[in-house]
């Protein structure tokens, strides 16, 4: 499962300050020729030789006005502003050739605060002018790039006042901009030696500044190796470690999220931050009210990313206290802090030693309850912390308990990756339903609360072996508290309790000879005359007359039904008669059930089935009656299932009884908007404990 990122990552940073808002009606002229008349004339002004240090600020101004509209930065940009922007983007020391400030100390230069002005200006119109890629491309081709990694080193050259400042913290925002989602530009930053300066600026004076180098070396961190290598190696980590403990929330954030982007699939550097000393900060953001849900959100991730370092390091996140933050993280209504809370405490979940300290902080009921999440991550998440949990016995019967094997079993998972962990998860609570965890479930099957009692009885009938389920089924009332639930007015209950009984016999009919074959032969040897006997008058000595045509048959070969034995043994008329009249029978049938009878075996049509069982059931043919329910079983359907029970029932057809009861619980939610189907349970409720008593009791090993 991939590690999440959260959708401030390297997110557009929208400029803070110092811009005016636009009215509607100025964004539908966008594109006319008065403003670009407008941006053309502020140019004229940046170009020429003349214009004052008044008037250039005035341009500019005007310009980053004009620039705030997206509608109008390719009319900004086609004018020229940018390379216009970049001769004037030069602070005085290397503006002016003149000799003022020749023998001066260059850290008591001080920046004169319209020149100031008017290098923030540029790196704001940068900044908003950098809106995509091909204009971020644009404008470092124009040469931006290089004039605002010299501005962020001004600080080392010059006295520190307001303007500077403010310059500082606005060239910072202008890369973070051009470096957005754009890899070659992050790499281009590096390359013109921008991340030393910004690593200094992190222990800068002003926290407005520190906030912008933080946040433009997130920027720069988000999937670029090479710029996360030189933050290491420019020891960034110190201060980064020291500013999570910022009571500055906003600060506080961006640190975190550098950190984030750091650790992120570079194990080297999560080694790294963790010497740093970031663990403990990180979880104490979890849990602390001056901190915003996305600084929350990050230390989750944190340590998550943290927690697959090694075995060690889940066991020591535990230790520190981050499970019941994480815990409480998952009931918050902000679905980005539950999917980094899920993630982390599934990466905590896979150690044995957090399993059941996870359960005992209360996070197995909130995981479960977010499996209805929408979200398709916190799913992810939330079934991959449940797998891990689930190698715990104890936390098997917890699980269970709280509805856990429901909710996996039903739940409406977005993505394969998920279904497939859910899957994993449930095999899992199989294979630990045994021994102790078994004897537990079986307790709570006489708990209090009658709710816990039905889940676990349906999970029992999924989960448990075979040669189980006659002790957990009839020896400690299983069955009884399915059956009632089938009997309930709740048709949830009804649904699951009929969806467990048909789980349950699958499961012993996987154990026994299946109800519903063919009869095997039988164990006494029996002699059958052949197919060319059949209605043969060659040594006949007894005649049938059916629908007024004649059948020939032998005495001794029809000895096999008992009737027949009866009928010429016994002290009925027909012993001694030579042509017995067959009243009630079609031609088609008779001749069938004597094929039967002559040589053991007969090919049945569904259309001739259910008239050849009423004749093998008359004449007590119990293995062609069998055949004839085996015939009838495929072809049972929700149009039919209820005359073919009552034909069971009125032929004594066992099997047939079985397979119209097993076919109306497996088609629950198909036959219940039947008004006939309620009564007709609640009426055969004594069948079916019938069958599965019997069926139970064959499954079990010793009864074998």
């Amino acid at each position: 499962m991939e590690n999440p990122n959260t959708v401030s990552r390297g997110l557009k940073r929208k400029p803070e300050g110092d811009l005016s808002q636009n009215q509607s009606d100025f964004k539908a002229q966008c594109l006319s020729s008065k403003f670009r008349k407008k941006i053309l004339r502020q140019v004229s002004l940046l170009n020429s030789t003349t214009s004052d240090p008044l008037t250039l600020q005035k341009a500019i101004h005007n310009l980053s006005v004009l620039a705030e509209d997206e509608d109008l930065v390719d009319t900004v940009l086609d004018c020229g502003v940018v390379p216009a922007l970049v001769r004037h983007f030069k602070l005085p020391d290397a503006r002016n050739d003149d000799n003022s400030n020749i023998g001066k100390d260059s850290s008591d230069r001080v920046i004169d605060h319209e020149e100031c002005e008017m290098a923030k200006g540029c790196a704001l119109i940068i900044e908003l002018l950098a809106v995509k890629q091909e204009y971020q491309d644009l404008i470092v081709g124009a040469g931006a790039l290089p004039c605002l990694v010299e501005s962020l080193k001004k600080h080392k050259i010059c006295t520190i006042s307001q303007p500077l400042i403010n310059l500082l913290k606005r060239a910072a925002d202008a890369i973070t901009s051009l470096a957005h989602e754009n890899s070659d530009i992050k790499t281009c930053v590096r390359r013109e030696g921008g991340i030393p300066p910004l690593v200094e600026l992190l222990e800068f004076g002003d926290i407005k500044v520190q906030r912008a180098a933080a946040r433009t070396l997130r920027t720069l961190a988000f999937k670029n190796d090479g710029n996360k290598n030189q933050i290491v190696e420019c020891d960034a980590l110190p201060t980064l470690v020291l500013m999570l403990g910022s009571e500055d929330s906003k600060l506080h954030s961006e640190a975190i999220g550098v950190i984030g982007n750091l650790v992120h699939s570079s194990p080297n550097i999560k080694k790294d931050v963790l010497l740093a000393g970031a663990l403990q900060p990180v979880i104490c953001s979890l849990s602390s009210s001056s901190y915003c849900s996305e600084s929350r959100r990050e230390a989750a991730l944190l340590l998550g990313q943290f927690a697959t370092t090694d075995s060690d390091c889940k066991v020591h996140i535990a230790q520190r206290g981050a499970i019941p933050p994480l815990v409480d993280m998952l009931k918050s209504s902000d679905a980005e802090l539950q999917e980094m809370s899920s993630f982390a405490l599934g990466r905590l979940a896979q150690d044995s030693h957090n399993q059941a300290g996870i359960a005992q902080s209360g996070g197995i009921e909130p995981l479960l309850k977010l499996l209805d999440s929408k979200k398709t991550p916190v799913q992810q998440n939330v079934v991959f912390a449940l797998y891990g949990l689930s190698d715990n016995e104890d936390n098997v019967v917890c699980i269970i308990k709280a509805d856990g094997f429901q909710r996996l079993k039903a739940g409406n998972f977005k993505n394969q990756q998920t279904v497939e962990c859910a899957m994993k998860t449930l095999k899992r609570l199989e294979e630990k339903t045994q021994g102790r965890v078994l004897k537990q479930l079986i307790r709570l099957m006489c708990y209090p609360e009658e709710v816990v009692q039905r889940r676990v009885a349906i999970a029992l009938a999924y989960l448990c072996s075979p040669r189980d389920s006659k002790t957990i089924f009839i020896d400690n009332r299983g069955l009884n508290l399915l059956l009632d639930m089938l009997k309930s007015p709740n048709v949830r209950q009804m649904s699951d309790a009929s969806a467990a009984l048909h789980k349950l016999a699958a499961k012993a009919h996987s154990s026994v000879v299946s109800l519903f074959e063919l009869p095997p032969p039988s164990p006494s040897p029996q002699v059958y005359l052949g197919e060319e006997y059949v209605n043969n008058p060659k040594l006949s000595d007894i005649t049938f007359l059916v629908e007024g045509r004649t059948f020939y048959a032998h005495r001794d070969c029809l000895v096999s039904s008992d009737i027949f034995r009866a009928m010429f043994d016994g002290s009925y008329r027909e012993r001694e008669a030579k042509n017995v009249v067959i009243p009630n029978i079609k031609w088609d049938v008779f001749e069938l059930m004597m094929r039967f009878i002559y040589t053991g075996t007969v090919d049945v049509s569904l259309d001739m089935a259910q008239d050849l069982l009423r004749a093998a059931d008359q004449y007590l043919l119990d293995g062609l009656k069998r055949i004839c329910e085996y015939a009838i079983i495929q072809e049972i359907s929700v149009e039919n299932v209820v005359i073919l029970y009552k034909v069971a029932e009125d032929f004594n057809a066992t099997s047939l009884r079985h397979a119209c009861i097993l076919f109306m619980l497996e088609k629950f939610d198909v036959l219940r908007s039947e008004p006939w189907y309620c009564s007709l349970v609640h009426h055969i409720l004594p069948n079916i404990c019938m069958f599965f008593s019997t069926l139970l009791v064959k499954s079990h090993p010793v009864d074998l």
